[in-house]
């Protein structure tokens, strides 16, 4: 009795403390967060950087690959490809969030073009993976298609998408969404199978959907007009697909070299922007109009053609292609500042944007993480520290331009070489 009576009285002790990390703590499952949308909202976050920089965890050694890291019950996943002439191979790892400690690898071969050995034009997977009940699904750069039990890393189902819908070389580099028990993925195959959804337990084929060209943009789905909407943005144009059936809600025309369409749409308050063209969409019924900007020459209609948007109340703030950081009306597009002090100005420039209470997290393409104050009255820097070593060459200089993870207090980057885990917990 003595026993038990002390037991009650340490576990009503240790409880509480449990579950308030378990409360705080919050995952990044998919391509930008929970919710797909850039919103990180977790607090206990440090305000201002340490003087000697952030404080990282681990390191661990990874290869080639643009895809973002994912965190999610414990376990950091990311993909990569291992180049040794004349075999490549794609593979998905799962790390200890605390510790780094490999868990579990999966490797498969594929067959990439001479020019992925290139060091100057080494190739990998783009898309990001995600994680839902307990199983992490990968896309890989030629269709490659994998749904994995997240703690032992057994394959559960896996499809070759480029041979089963032949007639084209896929690139996929559109990070997979799921929507209820179909998982959806934007990959540009034939015949008529540019976006295709699978049932995410068997990975049976539920629908298929457009013959488009494929593009980098990942997809989102919105509730918008009283109906679920999944925006996909194409090569030709953008669209707006019943996530159930595959089955088209509207179109809106837009040529587009693939090289500029990179960025995710992002919706607030019935408004979708689609890299720098403003779509309002109809708030009774599954339909949109352009709202903004009138020209039809596509270099105004594309802000920027590495990073996404951030919506902020009734201004939106993101890069420009040249490195500029710039502040939007949202209702007119009227530029109300820009500044050149977030990253170089240099065509390849990056700045991922991530919000976080009142303030936004910047990465940009030299591994620098910034936290920072934007409002419609200019750009206030708070700290930066510099997070991972840029290792991809671009344009005379080396580049990082996969976008970090935010989970547990802490952010995940990852270059060619290493995935960090650098602490963002602000001291008790």
């Amino acid at each position: 009795m003595v026993f038990a009576s002390r037991a009650r009285r340490i576990i009503s002790l240790i409880l509480p403390s449990i579950l308030a990390v378990a409360v705080r703590a919050e995952d990044w499952p998919q391509w930008r967060g929970p919710n797909r949308d850039g919103v990180w909202s977790e607090t206990g976050i440090l305000e201002a950087f340490p003087p000697g920089g952030l404080k990282v965890r681990w390191r661990a050694a990874v290869g080639v690959g643009f895809s973002s890291p994912i965190v999610a019950q414990g376990r950091v996943f990311v993909t990569d490809s291992e180049l040794v002439r004349p075999k490549a191979r794609e593979r998905v790892h799962s790390f200890e969030v605390a510790t780094g400690k490999p868990f579990w690898s999966h490797a498969y071969e594929v067959n990439y073009p001479e020019w992925a050995f290139d060091e100057k034009s080494r190739r990998g997977p783009i898309a990001t993976p995600i994680f839902r009940e307990g199983k992490v699904y990968s896309l890989g750069s030629l269709g490659h298609l994998y749904c994995f039990d997240a703690l032992k890393g057994d394959v559960l189902w896996k499809r070759d998408l480029e041979k089963e819908y032949p007639g084209k070389e896929l690139q996929c580099s559109a990070s997979p969404l799921i929507e209820g028990d179909l998982l959806i993925v934007f990959v540009g195959a034939k015949p008529e199978a540019c976006v295709i959804a699978f049932d995410k337990s068997t990975g049976k084929e539920a629908w298929k959907a457009l013959d488009e060209p494929p593009t980098h943009s990942s997809p989102i789905i919105i509730t918008a007009g009283g109906a679920r909407q999944l925006i996909v943005w194409t090569g030709e144009s953008v669209n707006s697909l019943d996530p159930a059936t595959g089955k088209s809600h509207w179109r809106q025309r837009l040529n587009t070299s693939a090289d500029y369409v990179v960025s995710t749409p992002v919706f607030h308050n019935n408004l979708l922007l689609i890299g720098g063209l403003m779509l309002k969409l109809d708030p009774d019924q599954a339909a949109a109009s352009v709202f903004w900007p009138e020209s039809r020459i596509i270099s105004r209609r594309i802000l920027s053609n590495t990073s996404t948007a951030l919506f902020r109340g009734e201004h939106l703030f993101s890069a420009k292609s040249s490195g500029e950081l710039v502040c939007l009306e949202s209702s007119t597009g009227k530029q109300v500042w820009e500044t050149g002090k977030v990253t170089d100005l240099k065509n390849g420039a990056s700045i991922h944007l991530a919000l976080n209470g009142n303030s936004v997290w910047l990465y940009n393409e030299r591994g620098e993480l910034i936290r920072a104050r934007l409002t419609p009255e200019g750009y206030k820097e708070i700290s930066r520290a510099s997070l991972i070593e840029p290792t991809y060459p671009y344009g005379g200089r080396k580049v990082a331009w996969a976008p970090p993870a935010f989970a547990n207090r802490h952010v995940f980057a990852r270059s060619d070489t290493e995935l960090v885990c650098a602490s963002l917990e602000a001291e008790p």
